[in-house]
């Protein structure tokens, strides 16, 4: 487990739009851009082995896109490679940071001092969430998953713990880039399922409504 004092001031950036980490949750990544191969080579070098995901604003400034201002960084907890050169990894969320700045250097991909004060429970324990309807939660989410057309093991989900069960579907769920952002930076478990369940029925009314479900 990491403490405080082991995160450093400086990680690399890899902005994905709408790939969501949250602490404690695990993404499964593959890399095949030649500056992203790189930057992987480096952070195995490293003791933290940290890697900074982070959305991209759609605002372009001098031919490269906008960082939102707050990531979450993944420790590689994962690695192979395969045949072709592309690297599967897996990262494990560790905490959440504010870009304080961005780095200027001689690296192919993108460093950013980063600040971690605003997110200490991060990595603490594990969150609960004491208002969750558990029964009234996953009725709702099977009627969104029905009108996307989505499956999954709803025994799994039945008996996960509440930041599993939140976290996964957050990061799961086919959610617009600015609605990953605002799970991202909701402070709490609880309020991260508000949010979660005011955008599924945001969906689920835009399809009553005769629209596209959200995708």
């Amino acid at each position: 487990m990491f403490a405080a004092s082991d995160l450093p001031d400086v990680i690399p950036m890899f902005p994905l739009p709408g790939a969501l980490l949250l602490p404690r949750a695990r993404l499964p990544l593959q890399i095949f851009e030649p500056r992203y191969l790189a930057m992987l080579d480096d952070v195995l070098k490293t003791q933290h082995r940290l890697i900074g995901m982070v959305q991209p604003r759609l605002a372009a400034t001098a031919g490269q896109s906008e960082l939102q201002a707050i990531g979450c960084a993944g420790r590689v907890t994962g690695f192979s490679e395969t045949g072709d050169g592309r690297y599967m990894i897996t990262l494990t969320g560790i905490s959440r940071f504010r870009i304080l700045r961005e780095v200027s250097g001689f690296a192919p991909y993108r460093k950013a001092d980063v600040g971690w004060d605003s997110f200490a429970s991060d990595l603490g324990a594990t969150e609960h969430d004491p208002g969750l309807d558990r029964a009234a939660f996953l009725k709702l989410l099977a009627r969104y998953f029905d009108a996307l057309s989505l499956t999954t093991d709803w025994s799994t989900l039945k008996d996960a713990q509440d930041e599993l069960l939140i976290n996964s579907l957050a990061m799961l769920c086919p959610f617009e880039v600015e609605d990953k952002q605002a799970l991202l930076e909701a402070p709490t478990l609880a309020d991260r399922r508000e949010s979660l369940t005011a955008l599924i029925r945001f969906a689920l009314h835009a399809g009553d409504d005769g629209n596209e479900v959200m995708q």
